[in-house]
């Protein structure tokens, strides 16, 4: 094989084949997300891959231009791969449901485009599921949300992680006690998102922001814990909008306690997200052996907007990639229970065809193979890809399985 030849068996940065065992696990997990996500009635929604560049522009709050592939259609128009699913889920919403007052639920999985250099070992293109609430602004939407997260996530085999649950409204209520400029929040957002609170108190200085506004603004970074945090920060807040932020938290947690998934929730009021669109109560899953969030999710009451429809609306989304990473490092990843029959013959291949017609009425999926290796090349060959039998057939002895 020459060098393009070789060349063309390799991916570009960023991507990645998946197969065989990898890949069964992996529909196996989307599978028990869906069927949990389809018990509290949502319903699937499929959008393009490809969107007009405008859907996903800075006004709208969404991935930075530089990450986004983007191409032009025959008419000149800029088009970009889905960086994100929720803004093509509100067009959506807002294109189909503009007069619908009642609140809908829809989910969907698929793939999802970034294009960034600072990969640090994720991939460019990643699978995603998830789920939106639209035309709801409780705090009951809000748990529900956080609930049905953690019981898809423990439907899929999780056992040991933490949603971890902020509230964007509460630090923009600082940034706008502190009288800060909209520059100056967004750079804030990027340090406090980042935990880089030397840079963040740099930034301030340049700004000459009054030191004890500086404090009051790097002390959300240690207001994370137990609901007991949401007690402290109520002590020490002194505007209303930030305020109002804490207390709808407080009512989402008892929510969450009549759930009875509190000991999965936890708080943290530095919790930044890097998408503009959340306006509210904003929460991440987190789990060991996995390199970062395994599900993000919130609200974001005024995308819609955009679309010409108001409706406030709440969502989350589970990186598949991710959690499949994680549940295989801590031995849980769910197996499918497999039906799968390898069907081997020397010259028999009628009988061979009747036993595999039988199967396949039964149910099974049964492959027909010309027995020309050793019995042991083929254990191997079932053991890697996926069948649960062997069995071997000949005109003299009939059937026989291994």
């Amino acid at each position: 094989m020459g060098v393009s030849g070789k060349r063309l068996l390799h991916t570009p940065e960023g991507v990645r084949d998946i197969y065989g065992r990898e890949y069964a696990s992996k529909q196996m997990v989307q599978k028990l997300l869906g069927d949990k996500l389809y018990s509290y009635g949502y319903q699937n929604i499929q959008t393009p891959t490809f969107e007009f560049f405008d859907v996903f522009s800075r006004e709208i709050g969404t991935t930075p231009s530089k990450e986004l592939y983007k191409f032009f259609d025959k008419e000149g128009n800029t088009l970009v791969l889905r960086p994100d699913f929720t803004p093509s889920i509100a067009r959506c919403a807002a294109k189909y449901f503009m007069d619908e007052t009642i609140p809908l639920r829809f989910c969907y999985s698929g793939n999802n485009f970034i294009n960034t250099n600072d990969l640090q070992g994720k991939l460019k293109e990643t699978t995603q599921m998830g789920a939106e609430l639209i035309g709801d602004a409780s705090p009951e939407a809000d748990a529900e949300m956080i609930a049905l997260l953690v019981e898809a996530l423990c439907n899929s085999g999780l056992k040991d992680f933490q949603i971890s649950v902020g509230q964007i409204e509460y630090f923009k209520g600082l940034c706008a006690e502190a009288e800060l400029d909209e520059d100056t929040e967004f750079a804030l957002r990027e340090y406090i998102s980042n935990r880089n609170e030397f840079g963040a108190q740099e930034l301030l200085l340049d700004k000459n922001i009054p030191t004890k506004t500086i404090d009051m603004l790097l002390n959300v970074n240690s207001l994370f814990g137990s609901c007991e945090v949401l007690d402290k920060a109520l002590e020490s807040v002194n505007n209303t909008r930030s305020r109002k932020a804490l207390e709808r938290l407080q009512e989402v947690y008892k929510l969450l306690k009549i759930y009875g998934v509190e000991q999965y929730i936890s708080f943290d009021l530095a919790m930044v997200s890097k998408y503009n669109y959340y306006t509210g109560v904003i929460f991440s899953a987190y789990t060991y052996q996995a390199g970062s969030a395994i599900a993000k999710g919130g609200r974001y009451d005024n995308l819609l907007e955009k679309f010409g429809k108001y409706a406030p609306a709440t969502g989350f989304v589970v990186m598949i990639d991710e959690l499949v990473t994680a549940l295989t490092r801590q031995k849980r990843c769910p197996v499918s229970t497999t039906k799968n029959i390898l069907l081997l013959y020397n010259s028999a291949f009628c009988e061979a065809l009747e036993c595999a017609k039988a199967y396949r009425e039964q149910g099974y999926a049964a492959v027909l193979m010309k027995k020309e290796h050793s019995e042991e090349h083929y254990k191997k060959f079932a053991a890697d890809n996926h069948f649960s039998e062997i069995v071997y057939v000949d005109s003299s002895a009939g059937k026989e399985g291994d």
